[in-house]
């Protein structure tokens, strides 16, 4: 081995120094300041770290730090021979029982963490939500829109419409329309937003569900289904059936059950057959045949003697 080679690997990994190596005692008093009485165990290991600077672990013996290490450094001046008090922390070695990775709450959060009395706070740049109509695009009192606008709040005015408007609006302006529209907020859904919850519930009450590959129909179908507002009614409804599994619950149109309400229609029970009365008096029926009712008379023809008869 060459010399070149000697003096680089003594300069990646130096030899520890003697007289800091031989301070585990100075090591084990700074740990046992540090930490609480009784925590530090045997020394375990110490490493290098430089010219006169070593590294003394210790057993960490405090509980919920399973595989943990005090680690005290000491070092020495150069041509010194006092060993000095560098740094001294608590370590986690290999197989050290860790806290995991730290997730923003925002990804932690899970549908039915929330509780009452919770507040969830939304970006102001969400990408599943955009602005709404502000008011900023209300035509000027002169222009021709505005005159428009007019007549409708004259005409509704005239017929009596019931319109739900806010108290800053006016029948027939555009922010009545707004109102009425449900877009008068400062932010609504998105598209985006609109498809993050079109696939939610298509996975739980859409077409691909087993219970909807067994369902004699479709719900689209189901007279049990309420139509919905909006641009999703096209796709999905909420179903009103109390026997359902889904009851209450936005389901897809191509989803089904067993409860769809023309599935088993049950049939309706038979009438009885009316009574085959044709008269409503009584007959009289005899006790005894009358006497001109037989074949054979009651009375004889003649005298029975002549045919040797007794």
């Amino acid at each position: 081995m060459s010399a070149a080679t000697t003096r680089s690997r003594t300069a990646r990994t130096p030899a520890p120094d003697r007289l800091c190596a031989e301070a585990v005692d100075l090591a084990r008093a700074a740990a046992e300041e540090a930490a609480a009485p009784g925590v530090v165990g045997e020394h375990v290991a110490l490493v290098s770290e430089g010219d006169r600077v070593v590294t003394h672990y210790f057993e960490s013996k405090e509980p919920g730090y399973r595989g943990w290490r005090w680690a005290v450094t000491v070092a020495r001046a150069s041509r010194a021979k006092n060993v000095t008090l560098d740094e001294t922390v608590l370590l986690p070695g290999s197989d050290a029982l860790l806290a995991p990775e730290w997730v923003p709450w925002s990804e932690r959060l899970r549908p039915g963490d929330m509780g009452p009395g919770d507040l969830l706070p939304t970006e102001a740049e969400d990408p599943r939500l955009e602005p709404g109509w502000t008011g900023e695009d209300e035509p000027l009192p002169n222009s021709a829109v505005s005159d428009v606008s007019q007549e409708l709040a004259a005409l509704a005015d005239a017929e009596d419409a019931e319109l739900t408007t806010l108290p800053a609006t006016s029948r027939g302006s555009i922010a009545s329309v707004a109102d009425e529209l449900g877009t008068r907020r400062a932010r609504v859904l998105s598209r985006y937003g609109l498809g993050l919850a079109a696939d939610r519930w298509d996975e739980e009450f859409g077409a691909r569900t087993p219970m909807a590959q067994a369902a004699p129909a479709s719900c689209v179908s189901c007279a049990f289904l309420v139509p919905m507002a909006g641009s999703l009614r096209q796709a999905f409804g909420v179903c009103a059936n109390e026997f359902a599994p889904a009851d209450g619950r936005v389901v897809s149109l191509s989803y089904g059950c067993g409860g769809h309400s023309e599935a088993a229609v049950m049939p309706k029970p038979p009438k009885p057959a009316p009574h085959a009365l044709d008269t409503m008096r009584v007959d009289d029926y005899p006790l005894r045949p009358a006497d001109d009712s037989g074949s054979v008379p009651a009375q004889p023809d003649g005298s029975t003697e002549d045919l040797g008869h007794s």
